[in-house]
């Protein structure tokens, strides 16, 4: 399984309830805040989920 690097770039403030709990489970919970997960379908679903709030990038 490969790894990627999600980066929380825009604000989760003002976002719907959903957004706001994705963001969470994802551990991202200040700007700029990074984590590297494994990229399972459920993590690749959540990142769909707020991709306009962040930015992901594949980890080798």
């Amino acid at each position: 399984m490969s790894k990627i690097k999600i980066t929380l770039v825009k604000s989760g403030i003002d976002r719907p309830e959903r957004q706001k709990l994705t963001l969470q489970a994802l551990g991202l919970n200040k700007l700029n805040s990074t984590k590297e997960v494994e990229a399972t379908p459920q993590i690749l679903g959540m990142v769909r989920a707020v991709s306009h709030l962040v930015t992901v990038v594949e980890v080798k």
